[in-house]
């Protein structure tokens, strides 16, 4: 049996991340959405809101479940069990430094390697951050993030400008 983690803030989860999700989970047998919990950000969605809307977009697939964590992605790995990590690569910038993670964690742990699946070219240019900033200023996200996380934008951006 091969289990996986795909390790990430997903603040919030988008077509880019579901991309990867419903592509990983084809080929290991159960996947495991990691939540990050990072203090060094200030995320936008809390992490029940970010869990939620994971749980929301991707119950379709019997064999993802979601989970947070905190720390090193490979303590994360080891803990649940996982023998990959999934890791998503949108352009050539990001191969560097997930490449450098990667060989980080498999000095650390050997026995876990790691899975990059290219974003299809549709979501390359996609990135929660984006995303975020184009709902920031009132403009259609229906492209860029599935309609669940469309409305959470709406409710979260409608209650700050109040």
């Amino acid at each position: 049996m091969i289990k996986a983690i795909y390790p990430g803030s997903f603040d919030p989860v988008t077509y880019g991340h579901l991309d990867i999700i419903k592509r990983a989970s084809k080929v290991v047998d159960e996947l495991i959405i990691g939540v990050l919990v990072n203090q060094k950000k200030k995320p936008l969605f809390s992490m029940e809101e970010r869990m939620e809307l994971l749980r929301e977009t991707t119950k379709e697939y019997s064999n993802v479940t979601v989970k947070t964590f905190e720390g090193l992605t490979i303590d994360f790995a080891r803990k649940n069990e996982a023998k990959l990590i999934i890791r998503g690569l949108r352009a050539v910038t990001d191969f560097e430094s997930e490449m450098q993670i990667a060989q980080t964690n498999h000095s650390i742990e050997p026995e876990i390697d790691t899975m990059f699946f290219t974003t299809s070219l549709e979501y390359a240019f996609l990135s929660s951050t984006i995303a975020k900033e184009v709902a920031f200023y009132g403009s259609d996200v229906s492209k860029l993030v599935p309609p669940v996380v469309a409305e959470a934008f709406r409710k979260k951006y409608d209650h700050e400008l109040q």
